[in-house]
């Protein structure tokens, strides 16, 4: 037990009728009316999506249990204490969301970590459901909060702001809203801006990490703003909507990859290069060695 625990609300328990509620209505006005140059709903897409948003609650009920002992063997030992005020929560969100910007970019730049975030990419569809297809092996972003329990931020503080930043992000999953008022799509993270994330094409590839604010991608290089109209997906999409393949697809091409690789530096490289990253070999000149 973390002492001195601050009684927060579960925001994602408390936001789940609204999440249920959006995702309907948007259903509805696609059947009322629709638009050629958007995608809409599949049946099978969203029964996979919320099939993995489920599975999600489940095995993050489970990966939290050593989490949260790690946090809390870390607050224990930190002298530093961060009280949960009205001026300090509104701090916290904000550097949790910095940490959060670095934790989704590694998890595109890594691939074990994109093991995992993959997940969230798989569908070929952007609407609201798209936002609950979350993966199930998400026990891979703690590491990069570590930094804020060190500070003094209490675990379930963070906790908190993890909540309130992911219920932020449901609403960001569509195409039925069209650019915001220029100060919001500049500060803040749009449906504009995070659908050149879920992008597949080449100029929109691994852009707009952002999980509130935007402005950490304008700050570190990674922002591009929406042109063209995006293609969602994977550059090499899924056959499958079946939900284990879907959770675990790319853990068995990594498998693939460290069985099938020369030595040890090109097996770890396997897990820590990119998720296009292959070895050069002369049998295959165009290998990515970058």
């Amino acid at each position: 037990m973390v002492p001195d625990m601050p009684n927060l609300p579960d925001v994602v328990l408390w936001s789940i009728p609204a999440f249920v509620l959006l995702t309907v209505l948007e259903m509805v006005s696609y059947r009322f009316r629709p638009d050629e140059d958007e995608q809409g709903y599949s049946p099978r897409d969203t029964t996979t999506s919320l099939t993995m948003g489920l599975g999600s609650l489940l095995f993050d009920a489970l990966w939290k249990i050593p989490i949260v002992a790690v946090y809390a063997a870390l607050y224990e030992v930190t002298p530093f204490r961060v009280p949960v005020l009205w001026w300090t929560v509104p701090l916290m969100l904000l550097a949790q969301d910095f940490c959060y910007y670095w934790s989704h970019r590694g998890h595109h730049v890594v691939r074990i970590l994109w093991a995992c975030h993959v997940v969230h990419h798989s569908s070929k569809h952007y609407n609201l459901s798209t936002a609950l297809r979350q993966p199930w092996t998400g026990a891979t972003s703690w590491v990069f909060y570590v930094p804020l329990i060190l500070a003094g931020v209490h675990p379930a503080a963070l906790a908190f702001c993890s909540s309130a930043n992911l219920v932020y992000q449901f609403w960001i999953h569509t195409e039925r809203i069209d650019r915001l008022p220029r100060p919001v799509e500049y500060l803040f993270n749009t449906p504009s801006h995070h659908r050149v994330h879920h992008a597949s094409q080449g100029g929109y590839l691994d852009r707009n990490f952002g999980g509130i604010l935007i402005v950490f991608d304008r700050a570190f290089g990674s922002f591009t703003a929406e042109t063209t109209r995006p293609v969602y997906g994977l550059t090499k999409n899924l056959d499958t909507f079946n939900p284990l393949r879907v959770a675990t697809h790319e853990y068995a091409s990594i498998a693939k990859d460290l069985a099938a690789a020369d030595n040890w530096r090109d097996r770890l490289r396997h897990l820590t290069k990119g998720p296009g990253w292959q070895p050069v070999r002369p049998d295959r000149p165009e290998g990515n060695a970058a």
